[in-house]
């Protein structure tokens, strides 16, 4: 029975939020007709809710710092998605998942990981309510909200604290908080549509917005409105970029050449053969060449493929995969309706019902799967029986004459929909909300309900019994594939499918006053309350590893939240106001944790203020991580082998870098991840019109969690010492070519646990100017900059630093820790037109991977005589433009249009990065895309 709210409880929890709400309106509503109106002393000021705080503000330069990015910020920006939007802010780092990631556990999702602590890190809000988390973990285990799933045409705001925010909001918030503003209200009817495409082809992109609203709470008392999108963007295939982006050939570099077509795993659709024996008899997976034995095609090598001789080898047909099949971005089609009603029910109380509903849908396409693969089991020395069960000679077999076995590499393209899969998302959220004022108090209750729903149909994986039912039977024909009917192929690739859900159901209740009169002002105070219900149910896709070369991810459990947190704020002089907050949360499952903080900020002159604040916070263990029976299994790439290792296999296939995959097992012991955090800061306005901030950040994590390392068993395997407890290895099939040599580990084992420490320090700047020009003109320019002074790791064998580096390579995609992210956007306007133009920068990154092989800073990227890849062993850094810009056509109607990634920058070879082909999707998507055209029309009414 899936973990997640029945109806009777969702009843009762509707009802009970909907009579606590009513119950707070009848009570203001009763004190308004038996009592005379508030007197004047009571203080309404025109005040806004910041994020991070329970009390309103009037000043929104907080304690904390807070970066605000407005909806006429996001129009200038040319984005055109949540997701494009909170990535490209400067903090955002090593952990970030981006949409191109299309090989990781959480495919189709998007997600923001703030300092570089990791996705389920970073606290996403709408409205300042909880969302339910994508319904797949990051790395299989990390619980994040899918940026994808948020309307951007309706966000008023984004606002994005740059600080641990648990004492407010509880776990994942170490890293930060985004908080995402809708519109409250909405007058008028507007309807925009936009297309773009890129210069170097495919990324066609078609979009749709329609927005249309009524009512006036002052005059009416309500307002509705709704937000209606549509979004298509059409992939982008390899074979449409240039080398070395759409090949593994990269022998011309220096490199490898991995495209093959006799090597394990690297198979053509034409194969090829070897004359054999089993090293165990009766054991097709255990095949061995014969002495002198030569490979040879298994049939003539066709369209789409080169015939290939190596000496010492033989002949078979190497065909480029990559630039044949895969994709560099997939094909996203998205639509979204969001609805709100707003109502006054008097002078002090008003409320409004939220409703959404998003569907995200994404396509990609890859290459055909090999016969060899080496999880769940290692097929990588496959051979063909001379005899089938029936006692005829295999057709397949070009040696069965002989007596003799056939190693076969060769891969499956006649499977429908190879190598591909189909996700859908859905993602429902209503929200029902009243706030207005009790007297002095200023009170708030929300409702939340929030279900997704994601579909997953993955093509073309090969069933293992079904594979080997079919080599011995020979019911597939390897020889003349467009004979197999389309049952045998149904039976060999059945389509693998399943739905995974997350729910969130959560009330709140909050309020705020002033309290007495202190040096600087009236003293606050802000409580709150809440009640949550999580719940995740995502059943294996691959149950019982049937299907060769996929990992798998079982992650079920559900918990209730309760929590209660206070806040008090003292203006202790005109010039210096200190806040402090803490927050106790008891899980139904792991316990409890209380998270302090308290903040500061002094402004001894106009011009000038100073900030800090000092907080604990804590990350929840995700059932996937927690719960008895949840495991996942992935897979990395494993840096280059020992000397001695290669050596022993006088540097062939066997080993050169491959895929290993590891198996997380869940600990019902696990604790809780816990962070000290620190900020200080200044606020700069030496003129009305300039203003600038600088912030120092330090947090530590401690009791973080992490998945087992696989560096430390296979550098003990490689050592020659024992495996470590706690850990297992699955090892390989003798290599065919010299099966006496040391085998290759493919899998390894282990437990959850609570590992190591992280510390990260670094600096936020952002700077902001506006000016008056002549001729009417106005420019507006913004600069944002994170520098990461350190981003190290204590596995208890000191801290390990990533800053600059691919670590940490076992984190979401290995993307690496950047120093530097930066962006500048200057606007140029007259208010019948604008054109502004912004830049980004990502610097550059060392390619070693010290948490992957034992501490050790050697450049990763190597070919098989040990040579750097490329020889400064750097992918370089990254800087793209954008242009944009709009005209007021008529008074209903508006112009715009831009050019993305003018100077048409590729992106920094990276053949290190396994979650693209040589190149760097997490920080150079935008290179891989290349110059890219939009231009629309928008209309209002």
């Amino acid at each position: 029975m899936k973990p997640q709210l029945t109806h009777n409880k969702l009843s009762l929890f509707i009802g009970l939020a909907l009579a606590l709400s009513s119950g707070a309106a009848l009570a203001q509503t009763t004190s308004n007709t038996t009592s005379p109106a508030p007197p004047k002393k009571v203080e309404r000021l025109k005040t806004i809710m910041v994020t991070g705080s329970l009390i309103p503000q009037i000043d929104v330069e907080t304690p904390a710092p807070v970066q605000i990015i407005t909806a006429q910020q996001i129009r200038r920006s040319g984005f055109t998605s949540v997701s494009q939007v909170v990535r490209s802010i400067s903090a955002d780092n090593s952990g970030t998942i981006p949409n191109a990631f299309t090989l990781g556990f959480a495919a189709g999702a998007s997600g923001v990981a703030l300092r570089g602590l990791k996705a389920d890190s970073t606290l996403v809000l709408i409205d300042g309510q909880r969302t339910a988390p994508y319904a797949l973990d990051d790395d299989g285990r990390r619980s994040f909200t899918d940026l994808n799933s948020i309307p951007l045409n309706a966000v008023e705001r984004i606002e994005v604290l740059k600080d641990s925010a648990s004492s407010i909001y509880g776990s994942s918030a170490i890293g930060g908080v985004v908080n995402i503003i809708m519109y409250h209200t909405y007058h008028g009817v507007e309807a925009s549509g936009e297309m773009g495409t890129s210069q170097q082809g495919g990324g066609t992109m078609t979009r749709a917005n329609f927005m249309a609203g009524a009512g006036s709470l002052e005059r009416n008392g309500h307002n509705e409105y709704i937000d209606i999108e549509y979004q298509k963007i059409n992939p982008v295939f390899l074979s449409q970029r240039g080398f070395p982006f759409n090949t593994n050939n990269l022998s011309s570099l220096g490199g490898n050449n991995g495209i093959g077509g006799q090597a394990p795993g690297s198979g053509s659709i034409y194969g090829a053969v070897a004359p054999a024996t089993l090293g165990v008899p009766g054991d097709l997976l255990t095949g061995q060449l014969i002495p002198g034995g030569l490979y040879q095609p298994l049939r003539p090598c066709g369209p789409g493929s080169t015939a290939t001789t190596t000496a010492g080898t033989g002949s078979y047909c190497t065909q480029n995969f990559q630039g044949q099949y895969n994709e560099a971005a997939p094909k996203i089609t998205r639509y979204a309706v969001d609805g709100r009603v707003t109502f006054k029910i008097n002078d002090n109380t008003t409320g409004y019902i939220n409703a959404s509903l998003v569907q995200v849908q994404t396509v990609d396409q890859s290459a055909p799967a090999q016969i060899q693969n080496t999880s769940p089991v290692t097929t990588t020395s496959i051979a063909l029986p001379p005899v089938l069960t029936n006692g005829q000679l295999n057709p397949n077999d070009p040696f069965a004459a002989q007596g003799q076995y056939a190693l076969i590499n060769y891969a499956f393209g006649d499977l429908p929909g190879f190598g591909s899969f189909n996700y859908v998302n859905h993602n429902m959220r209503l929200v029902g909300d009243l706030h207005g004022y009790y007297g002095a108090w200023r009170w708030n209750t929300a409702a939340v309900l929030n279900h997704t729903s994601l579909t997953e149909n993955f093509y073309g994986f090969l069933n293992i019994a079904q594979l080997e039912s079919d080599v011995q039977t020979g019911a597939y024909n390897f020889v003349n594939p467009a004979s197999n009917s389309p049952a045998t192929l149904a039976a060999l690739s059945p389509t693998l499918a399943s739905t995974a859900t997350t729910d969130l159901a959560e009330f709140s209740i909050s309020a705020s006053r002033h309290l007495w009169r202190m040096p600087g002002g009236r003293s606050s105070i802000g409580l709150g309350a809440s009640v949550r219900h999580d719940a995740q149910y995502e059943p294996a896709l691959n149950p019982g590893n049937q299907a060769l070369g996929l990992g798998n991810t079982i992650a079920i459990g559900s918990h209730n939240v309760g929590a209660v947190d206070g806040e008090f704020q003292m203006p202790l002089l005109h010039s210096l106001t200190a806040n402090v907050s803490a927050r106790f949360d008891d899980y139904s499952d792991y316990g409890s944790n209380f998270s302090p903080a308290a903040g500061f900020k002094w402004q001894p002159f106009k011009q000038i203020a100073f900030r800090g604040t000092f907080s604990k916070g804590f990350r929840a263990p995700s059932f996937a991580e927690s719960v008895t029976n949840n495991a996942n299994v992935g897979y990395i790439t494993v840096p280059p082998l020992p000397a001695s290792m290669i050596a022993a296999h006088h540097g062939d296939i066997y080993v050169q870098p491959y895929s290993l995959a590891i198996e997380s097992i869940a600990n019902p012991n696990i604790k809780p991840t816990t962070s000290t955090s620190w900020t200080l800061g200044t606020i700069l306005q030496p003129l009305p019109n300039l203003s600038a901030t600088i912030d120092y950040y330090q947090i530590k994590e401690r009791n973080v969690i992490a998945g087992p390392n696989a560096g430390i068993p296979i550098n003990a395997y490689f050592s020659g010492q024992p495996v470590p407890p706690g850990y297992s290895i699955v090892y390989d099939n003798p290599d065919p070519l010299y099966p006496n040599a040391p085998l290759r580990p493919i899998a390894v084992a282990g437990q959850y646990y609570n590992a190591y420490a992280v510390l990260t320090k670094g600096v936020d700047v952002n700077l902001h100017a506006h000016f008056n020009l002549p001729y009417g003109l106005r420019w507006i320019s913004d600069f944002n900059a994170t520098d990461i002074l350190t981003w190290k790791e204590n596995r208890g064998q000191g801290y390990l630093q990533f800053v600059g580096t691919q670590g940490p390579y076992n984190l979401s995609s290995g993307a690496g820790t950047p120093k530097w992210r930066a962006s500048w956007s200057n606007t140029l306007t007259n208010g019948r037109w604008s054109a502004t133009a912004s830049i980004y920068y990502v610097s550059h990154l060392y390619m070693t991977t010290p948490d992957t092989n034992g501490g050790n800073y050697a450049c990763d990227s190597t070919t098989l005589t040990g040579a750097n890849l490329p020889a400064s062993c750097t992918v370089p850094s990254f800087t793209y433009i954008n242009l944009n810009g709009s005209y007021h056509l008529t008074h209903n109607i508006d112009l715009f249009g831009g050019i993305e990634n003018v100077m048409n920058r590729g992106p920094g070879f990276d053949p290190l990065d396994y979650a693209a082909l040589n190149y760097n999707p997490t920080y150079q998507q935008e290179g891989i895309i290349g110059r890219y055209f939009q231009m629309g029309v928008h209309i209002r009414i």
